[in-house]
């Protein structure tokens, strides 16, 4: 179900150049996972409804994102060629951002953000471009981390930058990965890690530091989540052990919920006056919360709508969609979907036998939802109660970043490409 008009409104701050369902920032219009104006094509293969393709210098896996005829992508490029596959890099790389043509797929402009040598190393299935950026059609905010978060007009001309946040110490050196949340004029940056963890909001129009709030939690790479209840602004950050929210006017904490697994991954996604959030490594814990009346712990409150701890999700995020909740166990092929108001399950720990590995987030568009595994295959299935899979895709190249569906296609970034989709 759609998040109420008024936040997206409220969320995505609207020019003449692109459409309110065009999808901006990570997680899509609605930030849980939907695109409801979308039809993209069911079907695909390497060569099948491919509009364009086009390489991708470097690594990353951030999911793109657009406005109107720009797509937005980041990447990092290793100076030297041996640099990339080195847990102690001693080269510099260069933080990308692209513009492309999403009709034709022709680089617009390329702007290096930073070029330095990364303090730390990172995850061996990942490189150092793992945040999505940020677009309202007028300008985009990309964040490389402990690099750096910038923004830009949409025509590359550098308005910002803040290289001040800390550096990251990260949890099996993993590096960072998660992403910023732009809400009106605010974005907000989570920064969990073995260090002094916090949240903090910065001025989108001009960088400069509105609050900062301290946290317990050590690393994760979860994004916020930011909602709108009676009129408030709510920012809710999943942590090993705990999901919080915050005021997004000034930092204060609202509440605290245990229950959490370690170093969470998934982004929590909000509809009807509720906030869901779980994570699934070593153990499992999806909670659905109450936004009215939560207040302090709220634990074991009647805040707790409901909570399961079974098959709940890892590295791919929640889909909510027509008050259908949608997940991968950890980050494998089996799926559920619940009643999102009820917990009750639609259908519960069902294989898709095309999909092993999972980090790509689930999308819905058209009637449909798309589930990608890491090997290049994406299972689509009705959006319904029922579990019907419509059509099986093999794109030929593997793929962690999330599909992102927008208006009659749907866009892929893979290990070394980027694919257009459409019939």
């Amino acid at each position: 179900m759609n998040l109420p008009s008024t936040l997206v409104a409220s969320t995505l701050l609207l020019s003449s150049v692109f459409v309110q369902a065009d999808w901006m920032q990570w997680r899509g219009p609605n930030f849980n996972g939907t695109a409801n104006d979308a039809t993209p094509p069911t079907s695909w293969s390497a060569t099948e409804n491919v509009a364009w393709k086009i390489e991708i210098p470097g690594r990353g896996s951030s999911t793109p994102v657009i406005a109107g005829d720009n797509l937005f992508v980041t990447t990092a490029i290793a100076t030297d060629s041996a640099a990339e596959a080195s847990e102690t890099p001693t080269s510099p790389f260069q933080f990308v951002v692209l513009c492309i043509d999403r009709k034709t797929g022709d680089v617009r402009w390329k702007k290096t953000t930073a070029e330095l040598v990364p303090h730390s190393g990172h995850h061996q299935d990942h490189g150092y471009a793992s945040a999505s950026p940020i677009t309202d059609g007028k300008h985009v905010w990309v964040h490389f981390g402990s690099r750096g978060t910038f923004c830009l007009t949409v025509d590359g001309e550098l308005v910002w930058s803040r290289t001040d946040l800390g550096k990251m110490e990260t949890r099996g050196g993993f590096g960072d990965g998660s992403s910023p949340v732009l809400h009106g004029d605010r974005l907000v940056v989570p920064w969990d890690h073995e260090g002094d963890s916090y949240i903090t909001a910065l001025d989108a129009k001009t960088g400069k530091s509105l609050w900062k709030t301290p946290r317990i939690e050590g690393s994760s790479w979860t994004t916020p989540l930011i909602v709108e209840h009676n009129g408030q602004g709510i920012v809710v950050q999943s942590g090993p052990g705990f999901a919080r929210a915050y005021q997004l006017a000034d930092g204060k904490e609202l509440w605290s919920a245990a229950g959490q697994t370690g170093r969470p991954v998934a982004t929590p996604v909000a509809a009807d006056g509720m906030v869901y959030v779980g994570s699934g490594f070593r153990g499992a814990f999806l909670g659905a919360y109450k936004l009215e009346g939560a207040s302090g712990d709220i634990t074991d409150t009647d805040s707790v709508a409901w909570s399961i701890d079974k098959a709940t999700p890892d590295v791919p995020s929640l889909l909510l969609s027509q008050g259908r909740l949608y997940f991968h166990s950890a980050r494998s092929g089996i799926v559920t979907c619940l009643d999102a108001k009820t917990g009750e399950p639609h259908y519960s720990r069902e294989r898709l036998e095309a999909l092993r590995d999972v980090y790509a987030s689930p999308v819905a568009a058209g009637g449909y939802v798309f589930l990608t595994g890491r090997d290049g295959t994406t299972v689509v299935i009705k959006d319904g109660p029922k579990l019907e899979i419509v059509s099986t895709n093999h794109l030929g190249e593997p793929v962690d970043a999330t599909p992102v569906p927008d208006g009659s296609e749907i866009f892929i970034r893979a290990a070394k490409h980027l694919y257009c989709i459409r019939k």
